[in-house]
């Protein structure tokens, strides 16, 4: 009887502990935040994580700009921190802090955003939490 809990218990956590593993930020840099400011190109409001498209002008005369991938929480998860669908749009420009990918690649874990595109319905200037 006992063997046979244990047996269950060990094939329970087997189940459980991938799941966990999914949500992990593990490959983002969680010590300090990188700032960015650009257009959005993108915005997907999905599960298991939305996703905002960021083009950032390049660096100097004539560099091209770098389109950026950051991660969100879900759509659900952005209702709960205030953030309304149309809060942001592909056109938008954007201020963003975020954690940058461990490998140096252009992509975050969005830690805040903050709309500048001017309509203060739609949240202009007010920074909210994306993570």
């Amino acid at each position: 009887m006992l063997r046979r809990s244990l047996l269950g218990l060990l094939g329970a956590a087997v189940i459980v502990l991938p799941g966990g593993a999914h949500h992990s930020h593990g490959n983002y840099e969680l010590t300090d935040f990188t700032h960015l400011e650009g257009t959005v190109r993108e915005v997907h409001l999905i599960n298991p994580h939305s996703w905002i498209f960021l083009e950032v002008p390049g660096e100097g005369d004539g560099a091209a700009p770098t389109l950026w991938a950051m991660e969100a929480t879900t759509p659900v998860g952005l209702r709960r921190n205030g953030i309304e669908p149309d809060d942001v749009l592909p056109g938008d420009p954007i201020r963003v802090r975020c954690h940058r990918l461990r490998d140096g690649s252009d992509g975050c874990l969005l830690g805040f955003v903050t709309p500048l595109h001017g309509d203060p319905e739609r949240g202009h200037g007010v920074e909210k939490e994306w993570d």
